[in-house]
């Protein structure tokens, strides 16, 4: 089985990239917070990778980080999740956020991934809250990305359509929110946002 490649990224998508190793080319899918991380065609690139075998297909899915393969994996090792909706949920959501949502069952901000209704969202809170609790995604997973206003998700796609990688631009939020304090306008956040990244 396939666990890591690298090589050259030949072409990429938002959610599928061929890297050439070699001179041969693989074609993997990924969800969209491994596109934010990588970098432009031609350049050099590491991914690790979970190889999924049917009957008619072997398919090849990549990512950025041990936490992100590792939460793939739980989340199709769930009834009615095939990697498809996997990679989707990943897409909607990343590990930071998705991790204190099933731990909580928060099943509101869980319905908002494109794909997941709310029997597929019981399914992974019921399935997954014990052993998401042994994915290390860090201190900034705990607390606000679960809960987060309107105004600081507007703050986080301003960041993430100036080009910064949305996980990046999730932690400038959250120390501009702790200088910042609750009273604050949105240009006044996304100031202090980019303030911190320019750090």
């Amino acid at each position: 089985m396939i666990a890591h490649l690298s090589g050259k990224l030949f072409s990429k998508e938002p959610n599928r990239l061929v890297i050439d190793v070699n001179g041969v080319g693989y074609d993997v899918t990924i969800p969209l917070s491994t596109f934010y991380e990588i970098g432009e065609i031609g350049s050099p690139i590491q991914l690790l990778v979970h190889t999924y075998v049917r009957e008619d297909a072997i398919l090849l899915f990549g990512f950025k980080t041990p936490e992100e393969r590792q939460l793939f994996e739980q989340l199709t090792s769930v009834s009615g999740i095939g990697p498809k909706l996997g990679i989707s949920i990943l897409s909607g959501m990343s590990v930071s956020e998705l991790v204190p949502a099933i731990r909580q069952s928060n099943l509101a901000r869980l319905t908002t991934i494109p794909g997941v209704g709310k029997k597929t969202a019981e399914r992974l809170v019921v399935d997954l809250r014990d052993k998401v609790a042994r994915i290390g995604v860090g201190a900034d997973s705990q607390g606000p990305p679960a809960t987060r206003s309107a105004q600081e998700e507007d703050v986080i796609s301003a960041l993430v359509n100036l080009g910064y990688p949305k996980p990046q631009a999730e932690r400038a939020l959250q120390k501009a929110l702790t200088q910042t304090g609750e009273a604050h306008s949105f240009e006044e956040l996304l100031r202090n946002s980019l303030r911190q990244l320019a750090k």
